[in-house]
């Protein structure tokens, strides 16, 4: 099992920045990649950005060049970044933590935070 406890959600004015955390704990060695997604009302939960265990990242177009994910392995936290906040981008945005298990089939398992409320005004 793997817990995920996220911090850093507020509110902001559009073109501000916020940062947030995702501290896992428990079976964080089996973890393959970690991400953070986000879900506006009305709309579907949608993949922010992810990174691997490698350090290979990946963002949503909508994000590109002002979300930065890291990670530091000492504390076994992900951070997000993100700069010139849109209020597009005001949405829950949860931590989500992948451990994939191949044997004769490849079986994903998800873990999931609680979600942490960002709200940009305009």
């Amino acid at each position: 099992q793997v817990q995920l406890v996220e911090s850093g959600g507020g509110l902001v004015q559009a073109g501000g920045s916020l940062r947030l955390s995702c501290a896992a704990s428990g079976s964080i060695f089996s973890i393959n990649a970690m991400g953070w997604y986000r879900q506006a009302p009305g709309k579907q939960r949608e993949l922010v950005a992810s990174i691997t265990a490698g350090g290979s990242t990946n963002y949503a177009d909508s994000v590109k060049g002002r979300f930065t994910i890291s990670r530091d392995n000492a504390k076994n936290t992900v951070y997000l970044q993100m700069n010139s906040l849109k209020p597009e981008d005001t949405a829950v945005y949860s931590c989500n933590a992948r451990r994939v298990v191949i044997t004769t089939t490849r079986v994903a398992y998800d873990y999931w935070g609680q979600g942490t409320q960002v709200t940009v005004s305009s």
